[in-house]
Protein backbone atom coordinates (compact mmCIF):
# COMPACT_ATOMS: atom_id res chain seq x y z
CA UNK A 1 0.00 0.00 0.00
CA UNK A 2 1.77 3.49 -1.20
CA UNK A 3 0.65 5.97 1.54
CA UNK A 4 2.22 8.99 2.88
CA UNK A 5 2.01 9.67 6.96
CA UNK A 6 3.44 13.00 9.03
CA UNK A 7 2.21 14.68 11.57
CA UNK A 8 0.71 17.95 10.98
CA UNK A 9 -1.06 21.35 12.83
CA UNK A 10 -3.96 22.09 12.19
CA UNK A 11 -3.14 25.28 10.84
CA UNK A 12 -1.53 23.37 8.26
CA UNK A 13 -5.03 21.46 7.36
CA UNK A 14 -6.47 24.89 7.50
CA UNK A 15 -3.89 26.21 5.04
CA UNK A 16 -4.90 23.63 2.51
CA UNK A 17 -6.82 24.59 -0.63
CA UNK A 18 -6.95 21.81 -2.43
CA UNK A 19 -9.41 19.61 0.02
CA UNK A 20 -12.39 18.21 -1.49
CA UNK A 21 -15.40 16.16 0.71
CA UNK A 22 -16.57 13.57 -1.63
CA UNK A 23 -20.33 13.01 -2.29
CA UNK A 24 -20.16 9.48 -1.32
CA UNK A 25 -19.50 10.49 2.57
CA UNK A 26 -21.87 10.46 4.82
CA UNK A 27 -23.40 13.80 6.08
CA UNK A 28 -21.88 15.66 8.70
CA UNK A 29 -23.59 14.31 11.34
CA UNK A 30 -21.71 15.05 15.05
CA UNK A 31 -23.73 16.31 17.66
CA UNK A 32 -23.34 19.33 19.84
CA UNK A 33 -22.03 17.62 22.60
CA UNK A 34 -19.40 16.03 20.02
CA UNK A 35 -18.65 19.77 19.39
CA UNK A 36 -18.36 20.64 22.76
CA UNK A 37 -15.88 17.31 23.98
CA UNK A 38 -13.85 18.77 21.47
CA UNK A 39 -13.72 22.50 22.32
CA UNK A 40 -13.35 21.42 26.01
CA UNK A 41 -10.35 19.21 25.26
CA UNK A 42 -8.96 21.85 23.34
CA UNK A 43 -9.51 24.43 26.85
CA UNK A 44 -8.10 21.13 29.10
CA UNK A 45 -4.94 21.17 27.74
CA UNK A 46 -3.93 24.01 26.05
CA UNK A 47 -1.19 24.17 28.03
CA UNK A 48 0.67 21.23 26.99
CA UNK A 49 3.39 21.40 24.40
CA UNK A 50 1.21 19.56 21.81
CA UNK A 51 -2.06 17.33 21.53
CA UNK A 52 -3.32 14.78 18.96
CA UNK A 53 -6.51 15.73 18.04
CA UNK A 54 -6.73 11.95 15.62
CA UNK A 55 -6.44 10.90 12.12
CA UNK A 56 -7.02 12.53 9.14
CA UNK A 57 -7.43 9.84 5.90
CA UNK A 58 -7.21 11.36 2.24
CA UNK A 59 -7.16 9.98 -1.36
CA UNK A 60 -5.14 12.36 -3.91
CA UNK A 61 -6.66 11.51 -7.13
CA UNK A 62 -5.35 12.30 -11.02
CA UNK A 63 -6.48 16.29 -10.28
CA UNK A 64 -4.12 16.41 -7.08
CA UNK A 65 -7.50 16.76 -5.00
CA UNK A 66 -7.07 15.37 -1.19
CA UNK A 67 -10.79 13.61 -0.73
CA UNK A 68 -11.24 12.76 2.52
CA UNK A 69 -11.64 9.57 3.25
CA UNK A 70 -11.69 8.83 7.42
CA UNK A 71 -11.80 12.23 9.78
CA UNK A 72 -14.69 14.45 7.74
CA UNK A 73 -17.16 14.80 11.11
CA UNK A 74 -13.29 16.02 12.87
CA UNK A 75 -12.53 18.23 9.78
CA UNK A 76 -15.52 20.17 9.51
CA UNK A 77 -16.07 21.01 13.11
CA UNK A 78 -12.26 21.98 13.18
CA UNK A 79 -13.01 24.86 10.14
CA UNK A 80 -15.92 26.04 11.89
CA UNK A 81 -13.78 26.46 14.85
CA UNK A 82 -11.42 28.38 12.63
CA UNK A 83 -14.59 30.17 10.80
CA UNK A 84 -15.60 31.83 14.10
CA UNK A 85 -12.22 32.55 15.05
CA UNK A 86 -11.51 34.94 12.10
CA UNK A 87 -15.11 36.21 12.74
CA UNK A 88 -14.33 37.01 16.22
CA UNK A 89 -10.84 38.34 14.82
CA UNK A 90 -11.64 42.05 15.90
CA UNK A 91 -11.55 41.25 19.56
CA UNK A 92 -8.08 39.63 19.57
CA UNK A 93 -6.78 41.58 15.94
CA UNK A 94 -4.39 43.63 18.27
CA UNK A 95 -2.84 40.55 20.52
CA UNK A 96 -2.30 38.29 17.21
CA UNK A 97 -0.51 40.35 15.44
CA UNK A 98 1.64 40.91 18.33
CA UNK A 99 2.43 37.35 18.39
CA UNK A 100 2.69 37.67 14.75
CA UNK A 101 0.03 35.42 13.78
CA UNK A 102 -2.76 35.37 11.20
CA UNK A 103 -5.92 34.06 11.64
CA UNK A 104 -6.30 31.78 8.71
CA UNK A 105 -9.47 31.75 6.23
CA UNK A 106 -8.43 29.93 2.97
CA UNK A 107 -9.99 30.10 -0.27
CA UNK A 108 -11.53 26.53 0.16
CA UNK A 109 -13.65 27.97 2.79
CA UNK A 110 -15.30 30.47 0.83
CA UNK A 111 -15.50 27.52 -2.11
CA UNK A 112 -17.12 25.04 0.31
CA UNK A 113 -20.94 23.69 -0.33
CA UNK A 114 -23.04 21.23 1.05
CA UNK A 115 -26.15 19.98 -0.32
CA UNK A 116 -27.42 17.44 2.01
CA UNK A 117 -30.47 19.00 4.11
CA UNK A 118 -28.75 17.65 7.44
CA UNK A 119 -25.38 18.21 6.75
CA UNK A 120 -26.36 21.83 6.58
CA UNK A 121 -28.49 22.00 9.41
CA UNK A 122 -26.00 20.52 11.71
CA UNK A 123 -23.68 23.20 10.05
CA UNK A 124 -25.77 25.92 10.75
CA UNK A 125 -26.71 24.74 14.61
CA UNK A 126 -23.44 23.96 15.46
CA UNK A 127 -21.76 26.90 14.66
CA UNK A 128 -23.68 28.97 16.38
CA UNK A 129 -22.37 26.83 19.89
CA UNK A 130 -19.24 27.47 18.49
CA UNK A 131 -18.81 31.00 18.35
CA UNK A 132 -20.27 31.43 21.41
CA UNK A 133 -17.75 28.62 22.90
CA UNK A 134 -14.92 31.04 20.77
CA UNK A 135 -15.86 34.13 22.03
CA UNK A 136 -14.22 32.71 25.42
CA UNK A 137 -10.96 31.95 23.45
CA UNK A 138 -7.69 34.08 24.52
CA UNK A 139 -4.59 34.58 22.25
CA UNK A 140 -3.04 31.62 23.86
CA UNK A 141 -5.97 29.26 23.19
CA UNK A 142 -6.27 30.67 19.52
CA UNK A 143 -2.51 29.98 19.45
CA UNK A 144 -2.96 26.76 20.65
CA UNK A 145 -5.76 25.40 18.71
CA UNK A 146 -3.22 26.69 15.28
CA UNK A 147 0.16 25.41 16.22
CA UNK A 148 0.12 22.90 19.00
CA UNK A 149 -3.30 20.61 18.28
CA UNK A 150 -2.19 17.87 15.57
CA UNK A 151 -3.28 15.39 13.23
CA UNK A 152 -2.09 12.47 11.74
CA UNK A 153 -2.59 13.11 8.12
CA UNK A 154 -2.25 9.89 6.24
CA UNK A 155 -2.34 10.37 2.27
CA UNK A 156 -2.96 7.38 -0.08
CA UNK A 157 -2.29 7.52 -4.03
CA UNK A 158 -4.75 4.74 -5.04
CA UNK A 159 -8.52 5.18 -4.85
CA UNK A 160 -8.96 1.16 -4.11
CA UNK A 161 -6.38 1.25 -1.04
CA UNK A 162 -8.22 4.22 0.18
CA UNK A 163 -11.58 2.52 0.75
CA UNK A 164 -9.31 -0.86 1.72
CA UNK A 165 -8.06 2.06 4.62
CA UNK A 166 -10.98 3.46 5.33
CA UNK A 167 -13.17 -0.19 5.23
CA UNK A 168 -10.34 -1.35 8.06
CA UNK A 169 -10.50 1.67 10.18
CA UNK A 170 -14.26 1.58 10.77
CA UNK A 171 -14.21 -2.33 10.89
CA UNK A 172 -11.69 -1.61 13.56
CA UNK A 173 -14.16 0.86 14.86
CA UNK A 174 -17.38 -1.70 14.71
CA UNK A 175 -15.47 -3.93 16.89
CA UNK A 176 -14.39 -1.29 19.89
CA UNK A 177 -16.67 -2.03 23.14
CA UNK A 178 -17.65 0.90 25.55
CA UNK A 179 -15.12 -0.30 27.80
CA UNK A 180 -12.09 -0.30 24.72
CA UNK A 181 -12.97 3.69 24.62
CA UNK A 182 -12.85 3.88 28.52
CA UNK A 183 -9.66 2.27 28.73
CA UNK A 184 -7.46 4.30 26.30
CA UNK A 185 -9.13 7.68 27.42
CA UNK A 186 -8.08 6.16 31.73
CA UNK A 187 -4.66 5.26 29.81
CA UNK A 188 -3.94 9.15 28.23
CA UNK A 189 -5.49 10.60 31.84
CA UNK A 190 -2.86 8.40 33.77
CA UNK A 191 -0.05 10.13 31.44
CA UNK A 192 -0.32 13.04 33.40
CA UNK A 193 1.17 11.73 36.77
CA UNK A 194 1.56 8.13 36.97
CA UNK A 195 4.62 6.44 36.07
CA UNK A 196 5.26 3.83 33.33
CA UNK A 197 5.16 0.86 35.35
CA UNK A 198 1.74 1.80 36.73
CA UNK A 199 0.39 2.29 33.21
CA UNK A 200 1.85 -0.98 32.34
CA UNK A 201 0.54 -2.87 35.28
CA UNK A 202 -2.81 -1.59 34.68
CA UNK A 203 -3.26 -2.71 31.07
CA UNK A 204 -1.39 -5.82 32.17
CA UNK A 205 -4.21 -6.37 34.96
CA UNK A 206 -7.42 -5.16 32.39
CA UNK A 207 -5.90 -6.98 29.57
CA UNK A 208 -5.89 -10.14 32.11
CA UNK A 209 -9.41 -9.74 32.75
CA UNK A 210 -12.12 -11.66 30.76
CA UNK A 211 -14.02 -9.93 27.92
CA UNK A 212 -17.62 -11.23 28.18
CA UNK A 213 -17.04 -10.91 32.17
CA UNK A 214 -15.91 -7.10 31.82
CA UNK A 215 -18.49 -6.39 29.42
CA UNK A 216 -21.48 -7.83 31.71
CA UNK A 217 -19.90 -5.74 34.77
CA UNK A 218 -20.15 -2.32 32.86
CA UNK A 219 -23.54 -3.52 31.19
CA UNK A 220 -25.66 -5.65 33.52
CA UNK A 221 -24.37 -3.84 36.97
CA UNK A 222 -22.28 -0.45 37.26
CA UNK A 223 -24.07 0.80 34.33
CA UNK A 224 -27.21 0.17 35.13
CA UNK A 225 -26.84 0.91 38.62
CA UNK A 226 -25.22 4.26 38.48
CA UNK A 227 -27.98 5.35 36.27
CA UNK A 228 -31.21 4.17 38.48
CA UNK A 229 -29.29 5.94 41.55
CA UNK A 230 -29.67 8.93 39.65
CA UNK A 231 -33.11 8.90 38.10
CA UNK A 232 -31.97 7.93 34.84
CA UNK A 233 -32.76 5.60 32.31
CA UNK A 234 -30.38 2.12 31.95
CA UNK A 235 -31.26 0.35 29.10
CA UNK A 236 -28.63 -0.43 27.18
CA UNK A 237 -24.64 0.31 27.12
CA UNK A 238 -23.02 1.30 24.27
CA UNK A 239 -20.19 3.76 22.95
CA UNK A 240 -22.66 6.89 23.19
CA UNK A 241 -22.89 6.29 27.11
CA UNK A 242 -19.34 5.99 28.31
CA UNK A 243 -19.09 9.38 29.73
CA UNK A 244 -20.99 8.00 32.64
CA UNK A 245 -17.65 6.48 33.76
CA UNK A 246 -15.48 9.75 33.04
CA UNK A 247 -14.99 11.83 36.19
CA UNK A 248 -11.95 14.11 37.64
CA UNK A 249 -8.48 13.82 37.28
CA UNK A 250 -6.84 14.34 41.02
CA UNK A 251 -3.77 16.20 39.28
CA UNK A 252 -5.81 18.76 38.34
CA UNK A 253 -7.02 21.58 40.10
CA UNK A 254 -10.86 20.90 39.50
CA UNK A 255 -12.03 24.52 40.54
CA UNK A 256 -15.27 22.70 42.37
CA UNK A 257 -15.57 22.15 45.98
CA UNK A 258 -17.09 18.63 45.96
CA UNK A 259 -13.72 17.54 44.12
CA UNK A 260 -11.10 18.18 47.38
CA UNK A 261 -13.20 15.01 49.36
CA UNK A 262 -12.02 13.00 45.91
CA UNK A 263 -8.66 14.19 45.76
CA UNK A 264 -7.86 13.98 49.42
CA UNK A 265 -9.12 10.14 49.68
CA UNK A 266 -7.07 9.80 46.39
CA UNK A 267 -3.85 11.17 47.61
CA UNK A 268 -4.12 9.30 51.44
CA UNK A 269 -4.20 6.30 50.09
CA UNK A 270 -1.32 6.86 47.95
CA UNK A 271 0.66 8.55 50.82
CA UNK A 272 -0.04 5.81 52.95
CA UNK A 273 0.68 2.96 50.54
CA UNK A 274 3.85 4.68 48.97
CA UNK A 275 5.66 5.33 52.97
CA UNK A 276 8.62 3.60 53.93
CA UNK A 277 6.35 2.16 56.59
CA UNK A 278 5.13 -0.34 54.41
CA UNK A 279 8.19 -1.82 53.94
CA UNK A 280 7.89 -2.92 57.47
CA UNK A 281 4.30 -3.76 58.19
CA UNK A 282 3.52 -4.97 54.55
CA UNK A 283 0.29 -3.58 54.84
CA UNK A 284 -1.64 -1.56 52.14
CA UNK A 285 -4.60 0.59 52.06
CA UNK A 286 -7.58 0.03 48.92
CA UNK A 287 -9.17 2.80 48.04
CA UNK A 288 -13.16 2.91 49.16
CA UNK A 289 -14.79 2.76 46.21
CA UNK A 290 -18.33 3.34 45.88
CA UNK A 291 -20.55 2.53 42.70
CA UNK A 292 -22.42 5.68 42.76
CA UNK A 293 -19.04 8.03 43.78
CA UNK A 294 -17.81 10.36 41.21
CA UNK A 295 -15.06 8.31 39.11
CA UNK A 296 -11.23 9.26 39.64
CA UNK A 297 -9.92 9.24 36.35
CA UNK A 298 -6.67 6.91 35.52
CA UNK A 299 -5.54 3.96 37.91
CA UNK A 300 -8.19 4.41 40.19
CA UNK A 301 -10.74 3.42 37.44
CA UNK A 302 -9.00 0.80 36.89
CA UNK A 303 -8.71 -0.45 39.94
CA UNK A 304 -12.54 0.65 40.73
CA UNK A 305 -13.15 -1.72 37.82
CA UNK A 306 -11.49 -4.77 39.22
CA UNK A 307 -12.73 -4.38 42.35
CA UNK A 308 -16.25 -4.46 41.23
CA UNK A 309 -15.63 -7.97 39.28
CA UNK A 310 -14.79 -9.07 42.41
CA UNK A 311 -18.34 -7.64 44.11
CA UNK A 312 -20.79 -8.86 41.49
CA UNK A 313 -19.63 -12.70 42.18
CA UNK A 314 -22.96 -12.77 44.65
CA UNK A 315 -22.48 -16.56 44.90
CA UNK A 316 -19.18 -16.21 46.90
CA UNK A 317 -20.41 -13.48 49.02
CA UNK A 318 -23.87 -15.05 50.39
CA UNK A 319 -22.95 -19.03 50.81
CA UNK A 320 -23.31 -17.74 54.77
CA UNK A 321 -26.34 -16.44 54.61
CA UNK A 322 -29.77 -18.12 56.61
CA UNK A 323 -31.56 -20.76 55.05
CA UNK A 324 -34.48 -19.19 54.22
CA UNK A 325 -32.02 -16.94 52.40
CA UNK A 326 -30.58 -19.91 50.10
CA UNK A 327 -34.02 -21.24 49.31
CA UNK A 328 -34.92 -17.66 47.92
CA UNK A 329 -31.32 -18.00 45.59
CA UNK A 330 -31.87 -21.47 45.43
CA UNK A 331 -35.04 -20.98 43.46
CA UNK A 332 -34.00 -18.25 41.69
CA UNK A 333 -31.15 -20.49 39.97
CA UNK A 334 -32.94 -23.19 39.46
CA UNK A 335 -36.57 -22.63 38.19
CA UNK A 336 -37.72 -24.09 34.60
CA UNK A 337 -38.06 -20.36 33.22
CA UNK A 338 -35.25 -18.58 34.52
CA UNK A 339 -33.46 -18.23 30.96
CA UNK A 340 -36.26 -15.98 29.40
CA UNK A 341 -35.33 -13.08 28.62
CA UNK A 342 -38.13 -11.39 30.58
CA UNK A 343 -37.09 -13.64 33.26
CA UNK A 344 -33.59 -12.76 33.03
CA UNK A 345 -34.44 -8.94 32.99
CA UNK A 346 -36.02 -9.32 36.25
CA UNK A 347 -32.98 -11.12 37.69
CA UNK A 348 -31.17 -7.96 36.61
CA UNK A 349 -33.17 -5.91 38.61
CA UNK A 350 -32.48 -8.19 41.77
CA UNK A 351 -29.36 -8.76 41.14
CA UNK A 352 -28.34 -5.09 41.20
CA UNK A 353 -30.48 -4.06 44.36
CA UNK A 354 -28.49 -6.48 45.99
CA UNK A 355 -24.95 -5.72 44.44
CA UNK A 356 -25.67 -2.18 45.28
CA UNK A 357 -27.09 -2.25 48.80
CA UNK A 358 -23.85 -4.54 49.61
CA UNK A 359 -22.03 -1.92 48.53
CA UNK A 360 -22.83 0.25 50.87
CA UNK A 361 -24.25 -1.56 53.71
CA UNK A 362 -22.03 -4.94 53.04
CA UNK A 363 -23.36 -7.83 55.19
CA UNK A 364 -25.78 -6.38 57.88
CA UNK A 365 -29.45 -7.50 57.61
CA UNK A 366 -28.49 -9.20 54.45
CA UNK A 367 -31.67 -11.72 54.96
CA UNK A 368 -33.93 -8.88 55.03
CA UNK A 369 -32.79 -7.71 52.21
CA UNK A 370 -32.27 -10.65 50.37
CA UNK A 371 -36.07 -11.13 50.72
CA UNK A 372 -37.04 -7.25 50.30
CA UNK A 373 -35.04 -7.00 46.96
CA UNK A 374 -36.51 -10.48 46.04
CA UNK A 375 -39.89 -9.70 46.23
CA UNK A 376 -39.91 -5.90 45.26
CA UNK A 377 -38.11 -7.57 41.70
CA UNK A 378 -40.33 -10.61 41.23
CA UNK A 379 -43.38 -8.80 41.81
CA UNK A 380 -43.10 -7.52 38.20
CA UNK A 381 -42.46 -11.02 36.87
CA UNK A 382 -45.68 -12.27 38.55
CA UNK A 383 -47.41 -9.27 37.23
CA UNK A 384 -46.97 -8.85 33.77
CA UNK A 385 -47.34 -11.35 31.05
CA UNK A 386 -44.14 -10.12 28.86
CA UNK A 387 -41.06 -8.14 30.36
CA UNK A 388 -39.34 -6.59 28.06
CA UNK A 389 -36.22 -4.30 28.48
CA UNK A 390 -37.92 -1.24 28.90
CA UNK A 391 -40.56 -2.90 31.60
CA UNK A 392 -37.50 -3.98 33.85
CA UNK A 393 -36.19 0.10 32.78
CA UNK A 394 -39.13 1.49 33.80
CA UNK A 395 -40.04 -0.27 36.73
CA UNK A 396 -36.55 0.62 38.07
CA UNK A 397 -37.50 4.10 38.26
CA UNK A 398 -40.92 4.26 39.67
CA UNK A 399 -42.58 3.92 43.27
CA UNK A 400 -40.77 2.95 45.54
CA UNK A 401 -37.63 3.79 44.11
CA UNK A 402 -35.52 1.76 44.72
CA UNK A 403 -32.14 2.22 43.40
CA UNK A 404 -32.52 5.84 44.94
CA UNK A 405 -33.81 5.28 48.14
CA UNK A 406 -30.20 2.75 48.83
CA UNK A 407 -28.63 5.70 47.23
CA UNK A 408 -30.17 8.39 49.72
CA UNK A 409 -29.66 5.85 52.74
CA UNK A 410 -27.69 6.28 55.98
CA UNK A 411 -29.06 3.15 57.55
CA UNK A 412 -30.19 -0.05 56.27
CA UNK A 413 -33.31 0.37 57.80
CA UNK A 414 -34.55 3.10 55.24
CA UNK A 415 -33.89 0.21 52.74
CA UNK A 416 -35.50 -2.50 54.33
CA UNK A 417 -39.01 -0.44 55.63
CA UNK A 418 -39.65 0.26 51.42
CA UNK A 419 -43.48 -0.29 51.33
CA UNK A 420 -44.27 -3.47 48.80
CA UNK A 421 -47.81 -3.95 47.21
CA UNK A 422 -49.54 -7.14 47.26
CA UNK A 423 -49.81 -9.46 43.97
CA UNK A 424 -53.59 -9.93 43.23
CA UNK A 425 -53.26 -11.75 39.98
CA UNK A 426 -50.64 -13.66 38.61
CA UNK A 427 -49.97 -12.94 35.00
CA UNK A 428 -46.88 -15.25 34.34
CA UNK A 429 -46.45 -18.39 33.41
CA UNK A 430 -43.84 -21.26 34.52
CA UNK A 431 -43.22 -19.45 37.59
CA UNK A 432 -45.31 -22.01 40.21
CA UNK A 433 -41.74 -21.53 42.49
CA UNK A 434 -41.85 -18.18 42.73
CA UNK A 435 -45.62 -17.79 43.65
CA UNK A 436 -44.84 -20.43 46.41
CA UNK A 437 -42.44 -18.03 48.55
CA UNK A 438 -44.84 -15.60 47.69
CA UNK A 439 -47.71 -17.30 49.11
CA UNK A 440 -45.43 -17.96 52.59
CA UNK A 441 -44.25 -14.62 52.48
CA UNK A 442 -48.05 -13.50 52.41
CA UNK A 443 -47.57 -11.20 49.61
CA UNK A 444 -49.91 -12.98 46.97
CA UNK A 445 -53.72 -12.72 46.96
CA UNK A 446 -56.72 -14.43 45.73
Amino acid sequence: MNLHTKIIQTKDLLSKKNLCIPEYQRPYKWSIKNVNQLIDDIFHHRNRSAYRLGTIVFYRDEKKKLNIVDGQQRTITLILIAIAIYQNINRLQAELKKAKVDAIYSEWFEGLSFSNSISLKNIQNHYREIARRVDDFDVDTVLFFYQKCELVEVILEDVSEAFQFFDSQNARGKDLEPHDLLKAYHLREMSKISTEAERLKSVETWEGLDTDELKSVFANYLYRIRNWSRGASARKFDKNRVDIFKGISPSVEEPFPFADLYRIGHFYVEGYNQDFHRNIDQKSMAYPFQIDQVIINGKRFFEMINHYIGQVDLEEKLKNVSDHSKKILKTLNTYNARTRSGDQYVRSLFDCALVYYLDKFGMVEIDRAIEKFFLWAYSLRLNLQNVQLASMDNYALEAPFTFKTIKDAIHPKEVLSLSLSVVNQVRSSKTKELEAIFKRLNYLHG
